[in-house]
């Protein structure tokens, strides 16, 4: 079964509107992978490293929050890599 995005690409190059296509597929992959790691609205993806816990990533990221003054808050996802299983992603707003 063909993607949402595929099939998109598909009918409206089929109308004769290819760059249309291409700018119609770009931000929908973009969108949605967005979508999927982002954990909520406002927060920006900051780094990412490997820590032993949650609870120490999160410590991390809220010692570095002086170094960013254009943020306020801080936290952490979990997002384990082939290698390395205890990847957080860290996230500040």
């Amino acid at each position: 079964m063909k993607s949402w995005r595929s099939r998109i690409a598909l009918g409206l190059a089929a109308l004769g509107i290819v760059a249309g296509a291409a700018a119609a597929t770009v931000p929908l992959a973009a969108t949605s992978a967005f979508a999927d790691t982002a954990p909520n609205d406002g927060w920006v993806q900051v780094g990412g490293d490997s820590y032993d816990s949650f609870q120490d990533c999160v410590a991390q990221a809220q010692r570095d929050l002086p170094l960013n003054p254009q943020y306020h808050e801080a936290t952490c996802q979990s997002y384990p890599k082939p290698g390395l299983p205890n990847y957080y992603l860290v996230w500040m707003r």
